[in-house]
């Protein structure tokens, strides 16, 4: 989602950093550029300005100025604002209530709230160890309460049955009566959307407020809707007891603006992002992570949370032993190439790293294409067990039936087995301390050549 935002803050700071000193003339410039950037995101016009205000005079103060690195004492002040924009911290979810707890997802039509409902339920049960019901109230979208239904049932989510025809205030009084004997701890209300904000869509979620009191009313704002999705969140804000803000499609083209907007326009945290269509595609907001993610510093914190929660407590202790040992097999990398696809692939992983645009650029000009994930994958699984332990014994004969096997041909194999070898030699490297000639500016170079197509 920030990609673009992130493409010219990188640009602007290369050219702040290269200056020995900094007039006020350059730091207008700087401002000027970080402003149009902004701009171009979709952030709103209001907040673009109150940004380049706040960080103006601190960017022209003295100890800007006198400094000895001062592009980096303004990228430093930038982040911080920037932080300061999107929230000082994440915000979790207010869970100090007598259960069941009461949640409100509100929205307009077309946001994701129904899908984002089946997954705050899914992160409550596994991360806050809650048992969850789920509630739809959209009896006027049709199939909205099956919708909800189906996914309870998928993800094993206990879901309110559906009684044709009941409103939406009745409903919500079954669901604390059926809380209170099935023992649901938190229950989340799916509430009716429309294609605009109408009166009667504010009157029917203020009367939902005032029958369940919830302890989180929160907003599903759509990322992609960018400007507009700041005025959403405004009239919402003056209609309800707005708590939080969910993010979805922050996996798609949206240019970040929604993000930087919506925190400072409603003045309520953003708590979570929806990154995909699977219901584990959904993580925590963390201002300061994202920060260093539109500014181009990376986000190597989240990756490896994002590894670690994918790959599980036995899987991280047997990776590690492999490590120490020096060993690493052909099922070894097989693993690492199934989790790169979890993680959104080559492109997925290169977003949390420092100086993503630069990676990018040079994996687009080098041809590296993200089916290598794919192919590879199906070259090892094509490989009898004995190849698999042992590579080095994979002749002519036995490469031309594994590329039968993996719709790929002999080059390709040679290729995944270069690359095998340089990652085992990598990893003996690394067990034994010595990182020497290992690069540290992103992918070691030999095997960046070994990607190409």
């Amino acid at each position: 989602m920030f990609e673009n935002l992130t493409n010219k803050f990188e640009e602007i700071f290369s050219s702040l950093k290269k200056a020995p000193s900094l007039d006020e003339k350059q730091v207008d410039e700087g401002l000027r550029s970080i402003r149009q950037a902004l701009l171009e995101a979709d952030v709103s016009l209001e907040v673009a300005k109150q940004f380049v205000e706040t960080v103006k005079p601190k960017a022209l103060g003295q100890e800007i100025i006198r400094s000895t690195s001062p592009g980096d004492m303004v990228v430093k002040i930038v982040y911080d604002e920037l932080v300061n924009f999107l929230g000082d911290s994440n915000q979790d979810l207010n869970l100090n209530a007598v259960p069941p707890v009461p949640m409100m997802l509100v929205g307009l039509q077309g946001s994701g709230k129904t899908t984002t409902t089946a997954k705050l339920a899914k992160f409550i049960e596994e991360n806050k160890k809650k048992k969850v019901m789920m509630v739809s109230l959209d009896i006027y979208r049709p199939a909205a309460q099956e919708q909800l239904r189906t996914l309870g049932e998928q993800n094993n989510i206990l879901t309110l049955p559906i009684i044709e025809g009941q409103q939406p205030a009745d409903i919500c009084r079954r669901a604390i009566s059926a809380a209170n004997l099935n023992g649901a701890e938190v229950i989340l209300f799916d509430t009716a959307g429309r294609t605009q904000i109408d009166l009667q869509m504010m009157s029917e979620i203020k009367q939902i407020e005032s029958i369940v009191s919830p302890s989180e009313t929160i907003l599903v704002a759509d990322s992609l809707t960018g400007q507009v999705a700041a005025s959403v969140a405004k009239e919402f804000k003056s209609t309800v007891n707005l708590s939080g803000i969910i993010l979805t499609r922050a996996d798609g083209d949206a240019r970040g603006g929604a993000a930087v907007s919506m925190k400072y326009v409603s003045e309520v945290p953003i708590k979570f992002l929806g990154i995909g269509e699977k219901i584990e595609n959904f993580e925590v907001f963390h201002p300061d992570r994202i920060a260093n993610r539109i500014l181009g510093m990376g986000d190597i914190v989240s990756l490896v949370e994002k590894a670690a929660q994918d790959l599980g407590e036995e899987n991280i202790k047997k990776a590690e032993e492999n490590l120490r040992k020096g060993q690493f097999s052909m099922e070894d990398y097989l693993s690492q190439l199934r989790q790169m696809k979890k993680m959104g692939g080559i492109e997925g992983i290169m977003s949390f790293m420092p100086g993503v645009s630069k990676m990018k650029s040079q994996m687009d000009a080098a041809g590296i294409d993200e089916s290598i994930i794919t192919k590879n994958e199906a070259i090892i699984l094509s490989m009898t067990r004995k190849e698999r332990e042992n590579p080095k014994i994979i002749n002519g004969s036995r490469k031309k039936r594994i590329a039968n096997g993996s719709g790929t041909d002999p080059a390709t194999i040679n290729k995944l087995l270069k690359q095998f070898k340089m990652m085992s030699e990598m990893m003996k490297k690394m067990s034994k301390g010595n990182l020497k000639g290992m690069s540290d500016k992103g992918i070691p170079p030999e095997l960046f050549n070994q990607l190409k197509q």
